[in-house]
């Protein structure tokens, strides 16, 4: 692993790579740069014959508090086909080279999973999580919409409802609930127990025979999979307009400003 990521530490434990995110902010958050670095790691990690599973976590307290408010304030005065092209090319690539990866996936997920941080590691085999755990997808609050594939993904991971409580109104799991609905396989005592149990679990999946487990990965997903690729096209598009928006801008100040959001609908 050659690459000098700056919002990740790349490591192969075994034979598990460890993708880390680590922005040292406190708080994991993304930025387009970041979703680029996963990209790369995704690749190599999955193109390395050594690596037989994948996990991804984040440094410190936190998995990822959600994208990096600069990058929505750019955001938010950036037209909406950039958005489309330069953008989301790497925020979906890397939803999509988790969802597709041929290698077990496993998120280990420590605090915050809001937004971007929630949809990836969704986009995972499996999540297991620490007591801080939450997941968030709280888009809507921001005048938004989860364009990485949750809202494929979550109706089918802990059906209609749970969905809409998340998606419709921004609702918080935390890491009991979150085992108790699906949405996590297990939660561990503490973080470091999450590390290591992660590591456990990525070495089960590894020892599994690899062309057997992407056979039954791809069935799986081909028996549910009607509409991701248009779930990805139509809100890419639709996120795009959606950040051209009034509402994006005020729900962005109201986030950063700790307010309710006033919004008017353009």
């Amino acid at each position: 692993m050659t690459h000098a990521f700056e919002d990740l530490t790349v490591e192969i434990r075994q034979s598990v790579g460890w993708i880390i995110i680590d922005r040292g902010d406190g708080r994991n958050a993304l930025r387009p740069g970041s979703l680029k670095e996963i990209c790369i790691a995704m690749d190599r990690l999955t193109g390395d014959d050594a690596v037989r599973a994948i996990v991804l976590s984040g440094a410190g307290k936190h998995f990822s508090a959600g994208a990096d408010f600069a990058f929505l304030q750019d955001l938010a005065v950036m037209p909406g086909m950039a958005i489309k092209s330069q953008i989301y090319e790497v925020f979906q690539g890397a939803a999509r080279r988790l969802y597709h990866c041929p290698k077990p996936t496993v998120a280990a997920i420590n605090g915050a999973a809001v937004t971007v941080g929630c949809e990836l590691s969704l986009a995972c085999d499996f999540r297991l999580v620490s007591p801080t755990a939450v997941f968030q997808e709280s888009w809507i609050r921001l005048g938004l919409m989860p364009p990485l594939g949750g809202l494929y993904l979550l109706p089918r991971m802990v059906g209609l409802s749970l969905a809409s409580e998340m998606a419709l109104r921004g609702r918080a799991v935390n890491a009991e609930e979150a085992v108790r609905i699906g949405l996590a396989s297990e939660q561990a005592d503490d973080a470091a127990d999450l590390a290591a149990r992660a590591q456990a679990l990525a070495l089960e999946l590894a020892g599994l025979p690899p062309l057997a487990y992407r056979s039954v990965k791809e069935a799986m997903h081909r028996g549910l999979d009607a509409s991701m690729e248009g779930e990805w096209s139509a809100n890419v598009l639709n996120q795009s307009l959606l950040l051209g928006t009034d509402d994006f801008k005020e729900g962005l100040a109201a986030v950063m400003e700790r307010r309710p959001g006033q919004f008017t609908g353009r």
